[in-house]
């Protein structure tokens, strides 16, 4: 029989303090559990920092993508092409959902962003577990709107800072 143990302190009083044993199988199995833990004490915190939520399964994501091509129809300079490929980046987190859940991405996320607009509800995501409901909120699905504030400034900062290499070398050139 195999037994992990690992005794560590996370700095906090032991009056409010709580001792959590895991037990696995094996180490990646401990690993796993803990990092678990580690998640959903994370999301405790954002929920104690800011307890608004937001729907998950792509909605928001697909909500934003409507709304920033929406407003790339009323900017009649160039920057309207940046906001659509904004538009498109967003709506690959609601494909990629489709996809791992076994969908079709493209006729699926074309299917939920139609009924979002029809139908003017941003709470229609993708039905990854095929229950035959797209509604988020009938289906209990919600994320921490820091968690998803985070996520999107991190990946709009990621691709700014790629965007600001201007010396950009094709392979063989200058040899």
């Amino acid at each position: 029989e195999f037994s992990a143990r690992a005794i560590g302190s996370s700095g906090i009083n032991a009056e409010y303090g709580v001792t959590l044993f895991l037990r696995g199988s094996n180490t990646m199995i401990v690993q796993e559990a803990k990092r678990s833990i580690w998640d959903a004490m994370c999301v405790i915190r954002n929920l104690v920092k800011d307890n608004r939520i937001v729907y998950g399964g792509g909605s928001n994501e697909i909500s934003c993508a409507i709304a920033v091509s929406d407003a790339a129809d009323k900017v009649p300079s160039i920057e309207q092409y940046a906001m659509r490929s904004f538009a498109d980046a967003l709506e690959s987190v609601p494909m990629a959902l489709a996809e791992n859940s076994g969908l079709s991405p493209f006729a699926t996320l074309a299917e939920v962003k139609s009924r979002q607009i029809k139908e003017n509800n941003p709470r229609l995501g993708i039905d990854c577990m095929d229950t035959g409901k797209s509604d988020m909120k009938e289906q209990h699905v919600i994320e921490t709107l820091i968690g998803k504030k985070q996520q999107i400034m991190l990946a709009t900062q990621l691709v700014r800072m790629i965007l600001k290499i201007d010396d950009v070398r094709s392979p063989g050139e200058g040899e």
